[in-house]
């Protein structure tokens, strides 16, 4: 029995369904709340400066911060969260899905909270929801711009890039951010990542081993049509004896072929 299956019968009964959809309904409030006020948004980042100043609902404001782009990105970034998280809540069970989003919110909050001027939001977090579907969907069909259709696999990949800049080139603040923002999508597909690499290592020895080795070489050749004892196995060659050399035929032309004679 896996942890997961244990903690579902025990704690299987305080999953909150529908989460993604809950999310984007606060995101909406606070979105139009801010367009009046737009110091709202400031005031929902985990800030650990002001959490320590005893702003706790920082703790949990965070996660529902909503973008901040225009109208209309903001309802196909909502869309697109609403479909994608909805996706793996019915694929991995509610409870499983509410576990996937609270190891990402505990792992941010451990990496954000020990800097004196730590800052974290939401977005990588939601980001990975966009990764395990995409990890599950590789060939699923986005149309960007609206018009544009793209396989969301190639779209992860590009995601997948900017995490990994970010490691190579960012501040230990935003290294940290990363890491723990994956950290879900690491565990819950943990062992499709270790077959993956496993069958990848096994196509490249494979690969690798066609180009080293050295190809067979063939004993008959029909000097008519140029097939050989290697590409046509199953095929019977005979010498004829009428002929100038060694000629070779195969069992097709080897009645009807013109004698090869030699030059006088």
């Amino acid at each position: 029995m896996s942890v997961l299956t244990w903690l579902e019968r025990r704690l299987g009964r305080f999953a909150i369904p529908n989460l993604t959809l809950l999310i984007i309904v606060i995101q909406v409030v606070l979105y139009l709340g801010s367009m009046q006020n737009p110091q709202v948004l400031s005031r929902l980042l985990l800030d650990s400066a002001k959490i320590r100043e005893g702003d706790y609902l920082r703790l949990i404001s965070f996660l529902v911060m909503p973008p901040g782009m225009g109208p209309v990105w903001a309802f196909f970034f909502w869309s697109l969260f609403y479909m994608m998280g909805t996706a793996l809540e019915i694929f991995w069970g509610t409870f499983r899905y509410n576990v996937f989003l609270l190891i990402g919110y505990l792992a941010t909050l451990a990496v954000v909270l020990p800097f004196p001027n730590g800052i974290g939001t939401n977005w990588f977090l939601q980001g990975t929801v966009f990764l395990a579907f995409a990890w599950l969907n590789p060939d699923f069909i986005l149309n960007i711009f609206f018009i544009l259709p793209v396989r969301i696999k190639w779209l992860a990949l590009l995601t997948w890039i900017g995490f990994a800049l970010t490691l190579v080139s960012g501040s230990w603040p935003a290294r940290l951010t990363v890491i723990a923002s994956t950290l879900n999508f690491l565990i819950f597909f943990a062992g499709d990542l270790w077959q993956w690499v496993r069958t990848g290592q096994r196509k490249v020895v494979r690969q690798a081993k066609r180009i080293t080795e050295k190809p067979a070489p063939f004993f008959h050749r029909c000097v008519t049509c140029g097939i050989t004892d290697k590409s046509h196995p199953e095929m019977d060659f005979r010498y004829c004896s009428r002929c100038e050399g060694e000629a070779c035929y195969c069992s097709e032309h080897l009645r009807d072929h013109t004698h090869i004679v030699k030059a006088s």
